[in-house]
């Protein structure tokens, strides 16, 4: 049996990125390379955990407008959103290691959320999936 306490990063759940041009970026990947694009404007992956197959995960892929600050304060083009598992506890973990964390957790219907910023000046963020959240 998988150990789900310890905290640590499990997956990808997303990949944004800024566009110049929102409306025509979309359409190209629908275009070109068939994504589907969703009422809140990105794209949703499903696959399945390979040590439980019966939990389908998703990974989120979503361009956002050049001009919003949703990276902030990164200065990068980017933003990963990383899966993990014990989020309390490896936030403790990454304060301990004086990781900038950029706010507090925040809980959805869909799960826990916090940022932080890595070595090199990327946001990222971080989500523990509701299912996974508090089992």
């Amino acid at each position: 049996m998988e150990d789900n306490t310890t905290p640590k990063v499990t997956g990808i759940g997303g990949i944004f990125f800024y566009s110049d041009n929102l409306a025509a970026t979309k359409e190209w990947y629908t275009k070109h390379l068939g994504i589907e694009i969703n009422n809140w404007g990105s794209a949703s992956f499903e696959s399945r955990n390979i040590n439980k197959p019966e939990e389908i995960n998703s990974l989120q892929w979503c361009p956002f407008k050049k001009e919003s600050d949703h990276f902030g304060p990164s200065k990068k083009e980017f933003m990963i959103n990383y899966r993990v598992q014990n989020i309390e506890g490896l936030v403790s973990k990454l304060k301990e290691h004086g990781v900038t964390i950029l706010d507090d957790i925040a809980s959805y219907d869909y799960g826990k959320f916090i940022h932080i910023m890595d070595a090199e000046g990327n946001k990222i963020e971080l989500w523990e999936p509701a299912e996974q959240a508090g089992s």
